[in-house]
């Protein structure tokens, strides 16, 4: 037995030995692929940022630099109203989803609610719709002249009167749609919760709600702060939903803004990226915070004695629990939805009365018939799955090498490695887009106008969705595997192919899909690095929302909904409902 342990502890000393050997070399390719896709793009948004020329006229320029784009951005009363406007709308949202996500993680774990686990599966969701598309919906109900809202309230003779294209809507769709991410926080915190604290405070004669709020919320305080910030950030960086919203009312926040400068003429490229850069500092320190958060010591909940999550008796309150479940099922599922399959069936929005909107003789397919006769569509549909295999591929390729590097070796440089493939979940999608646009695009010759700089500039967005997501695979296969596979006389790469590639094959073919879906439903880098013909299906959807034609709008939602909840639903077989929160992270 002593030889046998021996012999193994000589080979396994022998392979790291030759891991150091190779390993200098394996870390400068992967640094070097990861300045190529990450910092190489930075540097070029900040040196544009930096700048005062044009890089399609004059090309990429060292002269001239200074600090004038940031005075003149921070002077700007419109970037100021941008900024305001984005901190109003995604604090509102915040704050919503605060109440939402607390309130039915309280109501799943800790109560005895009926059908829990039908309100469970609510509460999650609108994770699974595009940004976009939640807007276009919302737009459809909420409109102040033809939404479905006014129209039905004007049927059953109440005054009221709704408008989404506002800020109190727009605080209130973010709300609504992004309530999951701190749904997801707080429950996992209130399962993992010793229920005895809570005894104690109810033997002290405290009651149920002051215990609630005295004892049971302020213990999972770093998930709610962590899922509040969490959700902040993610309003942060979308551009769909304020796109839609905002636009008929010119109410601008920041991404929208950083959009439109590109798009005046002639375009403000330097001004966009210096708005670009300050939009990627507010999130980075978001980030940053959020990181502290959740490496917080001081409120521990979970310790060795076994316990059991408590539920409270609700009595007859119960039902109303389950009806709270059922309303935001309806709010946040239902109506969206049958907006958009009224708006995509009916030949005029204009929906007169009641009678009207239930008359079978205004419904037809002849908006479906209409976006595909258009080329542009089974292109912009063509373009996108090519897009989404690239980057499934080769993301999900190099995706495997970092994970493997970082959690299977012992190679110095790592750390540089974990650090670099972790920073673009600092950085928006829309900043992606200028910086790849700034990269690339006074280069002749190079790559922007293709399918490749939309699959990198998604390789590079969502390289931490994927890295963490095959980092959980990496992690549950025990080193003796491979230690055995040496021991055999295999070497590095012959063991990665026959011990650890076919263990972690559910989780690899799972982050590929995952990254497939990602890059169909991407809209925020594709505005800046599209042309008329690498156009995809987010950039054409809304393109036919700013066109005004509500019918094909909707219409072409309901084919991207349906194409992304068959591959949503393909990944989260394939991986068991692991990727859910990956695949909503972004919009």
């Amino acid at each position: 037995m002593n030889g046998q342990t021996s012999r193994r502890s000589e080979v396994v000393r022998s392979v790291s030995e030759g891991q150091r050997a190779w390993g200098g070399l394996w870390v400068t390719f992967l640094l070097a692929i990861l300045g190529f896709l990450v910092i190489y793009p930075i540097l070029m948004l900040l040196l544009g940022a930096l700048t005062d020329t044009n890089p399609v006229v004059e090309g990429i320029s060292l002269s001239h630099l200074s600090v004038k784009n940031f005075v003149t951005v921070l002077a700007n009363p419109n970037v100021a109203e941008a900024l305001a406007n984005t901190m109003i709308a995604c604090g509102g949202g915040t704050l919503i989803a605060v109440v939402i996500g607390l309130l039915f993680s309280w109501i799943v774990v800790r109560t005895n609610t009926p059908f829990k686990g039908f309100i469970a599966a609510a509460s999650i969701l609108p994770l699974f719709a595009p940004p976009l598309v939640a807007g276009v919906a919302w737009a459809i109900l909420g409109s102040p002249k033809t939404g479905l809202i006014n129209t039905m309230f004007k049927w059953v003779g109440l005054d009221w009167r709704v408008d989404f294209y506002s800020m109190w809507g727009l605080v209130f769709v973010f709300g609504i749609y992004y309530a999951p991410y701190v749904y997801m926080f707080t429950a996992s915190a209130l399962r993992n919760m010793d229920p005895s604290l809570e005894e104690a405070a109810e033997i002290s004669g405290a009651s149920a709600f002051a215990t609630l709020f005295t004892v049971t919320f302020p213990l999972i305080m770093p998930a709610i702060v962590s899922g509040m910030l969490l959700s902040f950030i993610v309003m942060l960086g979308i551009y769909g939903i304020p796109a839609v919203l905002g636009a008929p009312t010119n109410l601008a926040v920041l991404t929208t803004y950083i959009f439109k400068l590109t798009n005046w003429s002639p375009p403000l490229y330097n001004t966009a990226a210096a708005v670009a850069i300050i939009l990627m500092v507010v999130t980075g320190l978001l980030v940053f915070l959020q990181q502290r958060v959740l490496s917080g010591r001081s409120y521990t909940t979970v310790a060795g004695k076994a316990f059991r999550p408590r539920s409270l008796d609700l009595g007859r309150w119960r039902w109303f629990t389950f009806g709270l479940g059922i309303v935001y099922l309806l709010i946040v599922v239902v109506l969206p939805s049958l907006a958009l399959i009224v708006a995509a069936f009916r030949k005029f929005m204009f929906i007169r009365d009641a009678a009207s909107l239930f008359d079978m003789r205004q419904y037809s397919l002849m908006h479906f018939y209409s976006i595909f006769d258009n080329p542009l569509t089974l292109r912009s549909i063509y373009n996108a799955v090519e897009v989404g295999v690239v980057t499934a591929v080769v993301g999900g390729a190099l995706a495997f090498a970092i994970g493997y590097t970082i959690h299977r070796t012992r190679v110095t440089g790592r750390f540089w490695i974990d650090l670099i493939s972790t920073v673009p979940v600092a950085i928006p999608g829309l900043v992606v887009g200028v910086a790849y646009l700034w990269a690339w695009i006074g280069i002749p010759g190079g790559l922007y106008g293709t399918i490749w700089i939309l699959a990198l500039a998604f390789i590079a967005r969502f390289m931490p969705d994927t890295v963490k997501s095959l980092s959980t695979s990496f992690m549950q296969i025990h080193r003796e595997l491979e230690e055995a596979a040496w021991v055999c006389g295999k070497g590095m790469l012959e063991t990665i192919r026959t011990i650890v590639l076919p263990l972690a094959r559910p989780g690899v073919i799972a982050s590929m899909t995952l990254l497939f879906v990602l890059a169909i439903r991407e809209l925020g880098s594709s505005l800046f690095l599209y042309t008329s013909n690498t156009m995809v299906m987010s950039v054409l959807l809304l393109d036919y929302y700013e066109g005004g034609n509500i019918g094909k709008t909707a219409a072409f939602s309901i084919v991207q909904t349906i194409l992304l909840g068959v591959l949503i639903g393909g990944a989260n077989w394939l991986s068991q409902g692991s990727a859910q929160g990956s695949v909503a992270r972004t919009g």
